[in-house]
């Protein structure tokens, strides 16, 4: 039989006691099956337009397209999920998704304007700008407090999976195929799908919000970020190194020109990441809760900058790999400490504000990240623009540990008393 929310917690870790929750395992096979059909819609769109384009910049493209609706919609959006029924807008949000995905099938089918590919690029970063805000509160719904680290963890891992299988599925299909046009109806599925499992939660819903939508409301999740140093340290070190180290962004064109390794050879490389980065949760599962996670956030973010250098000068196909694996490894050890701390430090009435904020910082690293890596590429060529962007990554680090102690400071992860 399931656990119930209000059990009292064990002593004894359980890196298991998240996924002992019935709504909780139902929330993650939606996102696992959303994040399978995203990976496979991310494959798809970086090698159509790269073989059509050859163009750096237009890879870039890609990612300021989705983020610009995210950077503008965000604050409003979580306003709206602190405010009404986070589930409806979820629901509303995913189904939007999959009428974009299906009309990117159809524009790869017919080879239609670009222009129209990335007007649907634009349409998901709008549905995106509104889902996550309402999304993110629904683990707060599935899970007691004192498992917020291990629903982060299960959380992260998760999206892993997916993202170790989207893109080695998304390569053989190339491979196979010969083209991708199919792989946007993988969204579409995973969005009809959420919508299905969504349902079927039946987690005690979050208190609302009850102010009015004044622009003192709408800022009030930066005012709180501002003013909880921990997590704007967090939150500011994940996003610049994602803004500086975009790696994955230009892998068409490693794939291509420096590495000579073809679709199967990218799928392998787009899976790296992901693959440290499920091993990696695996172990912050397992291994007892952290004593020392600010500094084990610093050296992770350096690490990531290390990796990526390495990464841009190699000229080998194994080594590279390694690398990609490494930098997920590092990345998800802040993406759990942040996710955690976002959990356990945000009040449940702000919870969409505070992830409105949280999408801003998370859109600017990767999908500002991509257009600043396709246009410094452009310019500079694809290895300095990978090595300059581990550098700037190390330069972050000192920065932060400088202008935030309580970072450095922190010990535990636990809910705050």
């Amino acid at each position: 039989m399931d656990s119930q929310i209000d059990k009292t917690p064990e002593v004894r870790h359980d890196p298991y006691a998240a996924l002992r929750f019935f709504d909780f395992r139902l929330l993650l096979t939606g996102r696992f099956i959303t994040s399978f059909g995203s990976e496979m819609v991310s494959f798809a769109i970086a090698w159509e337009l790269w073989l059509r384009t050859h163009s750096a910049f237009a890879l870039g493209l890609v990612g300021l397209v989705q983020v610009v609706p995210v950077i503008l919609l965000s604050l409003p959006a979580g306003h709206v999920a602190d405010q009404y029924n986070r589930r409806r807008i979820v629901l509303i949000t995913q189904l939007s998704l999959g009428m974009c995905a299906l009309g990117l099938a159809y524009l790869s089918y017919t080879e239609g304007p670009l222009l129209l590919v990335y007007l649907c690029l634009f349409g998901m970063g709008v549905s995106r700008a509104f889902n996550d805000p309402a999304s993110s509160t629904l683990v707060p719904e599935t899970v007691p407090p004192h498992l917020f680290s291990s629903a982060a963890t299960w959380n992260s891992s998760t999206w892993h999976i997916a993202s170790i299988l989207g893109p080695t599925a998304a390569g053989i299909v190339v491979a196979f195929a010969g083209n991708v046009t199919y792989m946007y109806l993988f969204e579409v599925i995973g969005a009809i799908t959420f919508t299905i499992l969504l349902s079927r939660i039946k987690g005690k819903p979050l208190p609302l919000a009850r102010k009015s939508a004044t622009w003192s409301a709408l800022i009030e999740g930066f005012k709180f970020m501002r003013d909880t140093k921990v997590i704007l340290a967090a939150i500011t070190l994940d996003m610049f190194a994602v803004l500086f180290g975009g790696a994955v962004a230009l892998l068409p064109i490693y794939a291509t020109d420096i590495l000579h390794v073809g679709p199967q050879g990218m799928g392998v490389m787009r899976a790296a990441p992901s693959i440290g980065a499920l091993l990696m949760a695996f172990a912050i599962a397992h291994l007892p809760p952290m004593k020392n996670a600010g500094k084990t956030l610093l050296w992770a973010v350096t690490g990531f900058g290390i990796a990526t250098i390495i990464f841009g000068l190699s000229t080998s196909f194994l080594l590279s790999v390694a690398m990609l694996g490494l930098l997920g490894g590092l990345d998800n050890i802040s993406v759990v400490i942040r996710g955690t701390l976002l959990l356990t430090h945000t009040p449940d009435e702000m919870r969409g504000r505070i992830s409105g904020v949280n999408s801003i910082f998370i859109g600017i690293s990767n999908e500002l990240g991509s257009f600043e890596s396709g246009f410094a590429a452009a310019l500079l060529g694809p290895v300095i623009a990978v090595v300059g962007g581990g550098i700037c990554t190390i330069l972050v680090v000192l920065i932060a540990a400088k202008a935030w102690p309580e970072m450095r400071d922190l010990k535990t992860l636990d809910v705050p008393e």
